[in-house]
């Protein structure tokens, strides 16, 4: 079934707005007044944001209201946890600013979200010193 006009429009209520909003600021802009600049600010630091809240996907409103909670969270988050966060932050910021193609990103974060934690990382290594130590300590009573 396709959806009705209404529900469409509340689908892409986000994209219809920042049209909007460009499209009256340009047509200020263009036609001389002087309001160009504050209507461009306004709409685009004011308007969009709260569309975006309101009606737009779980995406767009994650990206909203997580700012929020992103840094409460990582203060509760332990240092592993800081890590793989930053990697994915890091990770977020490329693809935002265009430096990822979709494909990129996303073998990235397969990658990134596979990837062993620190905890299991340092397991080994504690293991691996173990050993290591442990060989080391039979040389030395072969020796004697």
């Amino acid at each position: 079934m396709s959806a009705s006009p209404a529900q469409r429009l509340r689908e892409n209520l986000t994209g219809v707005v920042s049209t909007a909003v460009t499209g009256i600021w340009l047509a200020a802009m263009f036609t001389g007044q002087d309001w160009w600049l504050a209507a461009l600010l306004f709409g685009y630091v004011v308007v969009v944001p709260v569309t975006a809240m309101l009606f737009g996907d779980e995406d767009d409103v994650e990206e909203w209201w997580d700012g929020a909670d992103e840094h409460a969270e990582q203060s509760r988050a332990g240092p592993e946890d800081e890590d793989t966060t930053d990697a994915l932050d890091t990770l977020r910021d490329r693809y935002a600013r265009g430096d990822l193609t979709d494909e990129q990103f996303e073998r990235k974060l397969e990658r990134l979200l596979e990837s062993e934690s620190l905890e299991d990382v340092a397991d080994r290594a504690a293991r691996e010193r173990r050993a290591a130590d442990h060989e080391h300590d039979s040389r030395e009573a072969e020796r004697e």
